[in-house]
């Protein structure tokens, strides 16, 4: 079976904003799919955390070496792919194009096998998994009112991230995490993620270490991006003194970048980013050298039902594996596909059993409200 086509279609008219300071429009395109095509009529779905602009550009550089390539062999392809770009890309939009073009040749290797991806990336350690909704704190008021619906939504976990926390004083990120916990009670987890990687993020490893003890007080599964993304020493050191757990990687790219966060213990918890950072077969590798480690695995998930669907099928093939991010309210997860995802009463996502990475996209739905060339 032979690769054809690559057809890249951007997203827009519901992308949620995603906490930076000039904010995010309902008609901004960050998330990019795309749809291997084969020979024999079978297509493969993928997901990319960037623009459609740079996925197409990239897709065209891509592409001598990607026609006519095989359509169930992913880790070999994707591999080749990343190594013959080296020049051009070694992270960015390339390795972003390659994460969603990796994810979607496994897809197709499940369906041409008749299998989830789960089994093919080594077997199936879960049938579910607890999906923590991801959130923007807010103001008071509003994030208690966002609290709420999420709860109201089946969430038994939720992570809030970004503005205001951070933004202000530390009176006032206590005030937050003060709310969240009395609005949702003892028996919903909550994390935080402060956002670090926001331009010219302004706090360092005292500032880090502070707030942790604070957040350690209100029961805080863990601290995410409490530093910039850049500053591994920093995070080592918060990670030895923090006493709640220290979670950071959604920027990183390539599995070697992951390498020394893991080989020098600089966080309890590695985020990869199927989306962005090469794929699920990056993924995995990063993943089982997390576990070699014995570093927890929670995937980022700030993206598309291809992206949690990817997620999903990976969280089942990991020994250890305790949440999923799950963007929400969010139309690019909750309404491209026949059969949406749910949540169960105790709060879990069943694992797909079915061929491919389990979903099936509703073209029609996709073409008329999502499809950015419409």
């Amino acid at each position: 079976m032979k690769i054809t086509h690559v057809e890249v279609i951007p997203l827009t008219g519901a992308t949620v904003d995603g906490g930076w300071p000039q904010g995010h429009e309902p008609q901004e395109n960050l998330h990019t799919l795309v749809e291997v095509q084969t020979d024999e009529g079978l297509s493969g779905w993928g997901s990319c955390f960037t623009s459609g602009k740079l996925v197409a550009g990239a897709v065209e550089l891509l592409w001598p070496l990607l026609k006519s390539e095989s359509a169930v062999e992913p880790e070999r392809v994707s591999e080749k792919l990343r190594q013959a770009s080296f020049w051009q890309g070694r992270g960015g939009s390339v390795e972003h194009a390659i994460s969603g073009i990796d994810i979607a040749l496994w897809d197709l290797f499940g369906k041409v096998c008749g299998q989830p991806v789960s089994r093919l990336l080594g077997g199936n350690y879960r049938q579910r998994i607890k999906p923590y909704g991801s959130i923007l704190f807010d103001e008071p008021d509003k994030l208690r009112e966002s609290l709420e619906a999420t709860v109201a939504r089946g969430f038994k976990a939720i992570k809030m991230g970004w503005r205001p926390f951070g933004r202000r004083d530390r009176r006032f990120d206590e005030l937050l995490i003060g709310t969240a916990r009395e609005t949702v009670g003892a028996g919903i987890e909550l994390m935080v993620d402060a956002g670090g990687s926001e331009q010219f993020w302004p706090h360092g490893v005292n500032w880090a270490r502070e707030t942790a003890h604070m957040l350690a007080d209100y029961g805080i599964v863990w601290f995410e991006e409490a530093l910039p993304p850049d500053d591994i020493e920093g995070y080592i050191e918060l990670t030895r003194v923090s006493p709640v757990p220290i979670a950071t990687g959604e920027v990183l790219t390539r599995r070697q970048s992951f390498m020394p966060w893991l080989e020098r213990r600089a966080v309890d918890i590695i985020q990869p980013d199927s989306t962005k950072n090469g794929g699920l077969s990056e993924s995995r590798r990063i993943a089982w050298m997390a576990y070699d480690h014995n570093i927890q695995m929670v995937s980022h998930g700030w993206n598309t039902v291809i992206g949690l669907a990817a997620d999903l099928q990976l969280a089942a093939a990991m020994p250890i594996a305790r949440y999923v991010e799950y963007l929400t309210p969010c139309a690019y997860i909750e309404d491209l596909t026949v059969e949406p995802f749910r949540v169960d009463s105790e709060g879990y996502l069943e694992i797909p059993t079915t061929p491919g990475l389990g979903f099936e996209i509703d073209r029609e739905k996709l073409k008329k409200k999502y499809d950015a060339r419409r």
